[in-house]
């Protein structure tokens, strides 16, 4: 049995559910700043600056905002994480995959993660600490 600073982690069955939300709104928070980038120009990035309205990148700069947004509160999180991850899926075989085998090398290894942690939030949902959860009557502390 795991303890660390007195709790029983092996034991308390509330600490993989925070874990759930925790990862969940890291996540959420990082991906957001991806869409803000782009469609908000907060922060700044040069490459964003003459984005051309309903254009492929735009599009995924309003699923970022959005989805990451939706997702960092916890709301609609399983059909929100379910289009978030086709995007990602998208970004990696478009974008990335053409440059070079390894995502190491075509710098799509965080495109892969972003798809598989919201395929995972797709299957579990968003955890306790969470809009749906509160909806749904199964916030915990």
């Amino acid at each position: 049995m795991a303890t660390i600073a007195g709790t029983r982690f092996a034991e308390d069955a509330l600490w993989p559910a925070r874990m759930l939300s925790i990862l969940r709104i890291v996540t959420a928070f990082l991906f957001f700043w991806h869409g803000s980038a782009k469609i908000l120009h907060i922060p700044f990035q040069a490459q964003y600056t003459s984005l051309p309205t309903f254009s492929l990148v735009w599009w995924a700069g309003i699923l970022e905002l959005v989805g990451g947004a939706l997702l960092l509160l916890g709301l609609f999180t399983r059909p929100v994480a379910f289009i978030l991850a086709g995007e990602m899926a998208v970004a990696y075989w478009m974008a990335h995959a053409p440059r070079a085998f390894l995502p190491l090398l075509n710098q799509g290894d965080s495109a892969v993660l972003y798809c598989f942690v919201f395929l995972y939030f797709t299957f579990v949902g968003a955890g306790p600490w969470s809009l749906d959860a509160i909806w749904r009557g199964e916030a915990r502390s």
